[in-house]
């Protein structure tokens, strides 16, 4: 008997096709949804225009007003925090704004939801656990059940990397290490302990939620991320090159904590060798160091820096790439991972974090943090057998093309998602959900 389409509400205030990152990614999550629902998508009112040129599934947009809260946060993002969206004291200053969000929609939609024109409500963004979420508490006794995620971040500081030590002196970081009080906020304990199912999309928030064992599931691959129409409609090369030189890259933020330089580091050999040739995507702080870097170690001729690229540039690079360096030390997603494996790319990452969640051993590395010097090494030691042996190489890739195309899709999550909006509503059973192998500590 096939599946009735649910009601959707879903609450993703920044969500945004034209935007980057979790904007562009929330707003395919919502519309893989709605290929398969009814769905109403509550956003900020400034992004209207943007969903709706897209032509997509989504069924209704409700645009939310804040003239006065918009035009500080604008300013405020403007002035004081200068466009890095990856700074953590912008998402404490972002509580007000947040709040307001959600009570304006709750204000302009509560008739409709108590006549049961909805069926559910589902907040997707923001991912992060320290915003809470009103509607909670508005839906605790019904009518309709209220499900949250996937939610991501709060992941601890390594120690023994000069990288995050760099990183938390910078503007905006220091603020981490008050994490905790967000419990302590209004809204904060209801939007847990009231919501019908919580979505983790990794090891470590699924442990920072582990007594809510009995509603509480796993999305592997991140849960944030997922693969666009742009990636998978490429063509994938066939073959890794049975020889020549070996193609490294790198794609991100040029910031402390990703670590860039431990990448290069690690290529080092290679690269004095003329058996190898990186490629370094982005653009950041590090960008000057970086460049310094390579003259030291003499590899300046054998790497390339492209600067920051638009996204379809930048797929254009990955997909000729034959191996994606990305030793991020403190990375809660890692959507480039998704696409290197959709791409035939073998991804070398940290095993921690949203990377050490996406790749397992039959597609990929996954290198221990344990300290600086110890993780540069097992770096040029996996990129030395990656070099010298392109029957394991290619081998890799193949696996890692079916292993994204099965399961980091946004149609298959899609499908993940309403198994658990079904079970919220009482209209199917509980999904049996493998949880992470390991959770982070």
């Amino acid at each position: 008997m096939p599946m009735s389409p649910l009601r959707i509400l879903i609450l993703a205030p920044d969500c945004n096709p034209n935007a980057i990152t979790v904007p562009k990614n929330a707003y395919a999550r919502a519309e893989a949804l709605a290929r398969l629902h009814s769905v109403t998508l509550v956003v900020h009112a400034a992004n209207e225009t943007s969903i709706r040129q897209a032509e997509g599934a989504i069924q209704a947009i409700e645009p939310i007003h804040l003239p006065l809260l918009d035009r500080f946060y604008n300013w405020a993002l403007r002035r004081i925090f200068k466009y890095d969206y990856g700074r953590q004291s912008l998402t404490a200053a972002s509580y007000p704004r947040q709040v307001a969000f959600e009570l304006r929609a709750w204000f302009k939609l509560r008739r409709r939801i108590r006549s049961g024109e909805f069926d559910i409500v589902l907040r997707t963004l923001p991912i992060v656990v320290p915003l809470p979420s009103p509607f909670a508490f508005f839906l605790r006794n019904g009518p309709i059940p209220f499900v949250i995620g996937p939610l991501n971040g709060g992941l601890p500081w390594p120690k023994g990397f000069r990288q995050l030590d760099k990183q938390r002196s910078n503007a905006g970081w220091w603020i981490s290490s008050l994490r905790g009080l967000y419990r302590h906020l209004p809204f904060a304990r209801s939007t847990y302990s009231k919501a019908a199912a919580i979505i983790a999309g990794s090891s470590h928030t699924f442990a920072e939620f582990d007594s809510y064992q009995e509603k509480l599931f796993f999305i592997p691959g991140g849960g944030t991320n997922g693969l666009n129409p742009e990636v998978l409609d490429r063509q994938v090369r066939p073959n890794a090159s049975p020889s020549g030189k070996l193609h490294l890259i790198y794609v991100g933020r040029l910031i402390p904590l990703k670590a860039c330089d431990l990448a290069l580091k690690a290529a080092a050999k290679l690269l004095q060798a003329g058996v190898a040739h990186f490629t370094v995507v982005g653009d950041g702080s590090e960008l000057e160091p970086l460049q310094q870097l390579t003259k030291s170690l003499k590899i300046e001729n054998a790497v390339s820096f492209t600067g920051w690229l638009e996204y379809s540039d930048a797929l254009d690079h990955l997909q000729q790439a034959d191996v994606l360096v990305f030793p991020s030390l403190r990375e809660f997603g890692g959507g480039v991972i998704f696409e290197a494996l959709a791409l035939g790319v073998v991804p070398v990452v940290s095993d921690f974090g949203g990377p050490g969640d996406i790749v397992n051993s039959d597609v990929g590395y996954k290198i221990p943090l344990s300290n600086e010097e110890d993780m540069a090494l097992e770096l040029e030691s996996v990129l030395q057998s990656l070099a010298e042996d392109r029957i394991n190489l290619d081998n890799l890739r193949q696996r890692g093309i079916a292993y994204a195309r099965e399961h980091l899709t946004w149609d298959g999550k899609a499908r993940v998602t309403t198994d658990i909006l079904l079970w919220a509503t009482q209209r199917g059973p509980k999904p049996e959900l493998k949880p992470p192998e390991r959770l982070s500590t």
